[in-house]
């Protein structure tokens, strides 16, 4: 190939990387933050019986199977219902700001609290659910809420 079409060839898969990194930038936030968002959302929509009243199995779940594993103990949670209520608010609260992307750095490092302590009673499921909730959370903290979000809204108004 001569300087030429060498050149041209060059430029041409230096665009389209910069295409692609544009439009990642533009779309990955809002699905990061819709993958994080549904497995919690889904599973603070079942602990309620209506709200504010928590569900019986929730109240089961916290009281009596729900145990931590701590350096090669088990022990029961402490202030089980108060727990299984912070939770409740927790998974309902934080995805919807995931969703909105409002407070999205607060709701991820949120959300990355909380894998960690599911990791802590249900350690076995690391492989297969905490690691990619871990992995989606730390994507979101790093990039941040994205252009399509309310954050950037927020932010926009704020400059003018």
């Amino acid at each position: 190939m001569t300087a030429g079409p060498r050149n041209r060839l060059v430029f041409a898969i230096a665009r389209i990387a910069a295409v692609l990194a544009a439009a990642g930038g533009i779309l990955a936030p809002p699905v990061l933050r819709l993958a994080l968002a549904l497995p919690f959302l889904r599973s603070g929509l079942t602990r309620w019986d209506p709200f504010p009243t928590l569900s019986l199995g929730t109240r089961f779940l916290f009281q009596d199977q729900f145990k931590l594993h701590l350096f090669g103990t088990v022990a029961d949670l402490p202030a089980p219902l108060a727990l299984a209520y912070v939770t409740a608010v927790a998974e309902i609260l934080l995805p919807s700001l995931l969703l909105l992307g409002l407070a999205t750095r607060p709701a991820a490092l949120g959300l990355l609290v909380m894998t960690g302590v599911i990791q802590l009673v249900f350690p076995g499921g690391w492989a297969n659910f905490h690691l990619y909730w871990a992995a989606l959370a730390l994507a979101i903290l790093a990039l941040g809420p994205g252009p399509l979000s309310l954050d950037a809204l927020v932010a926009k108004l704020l400059r003018h």
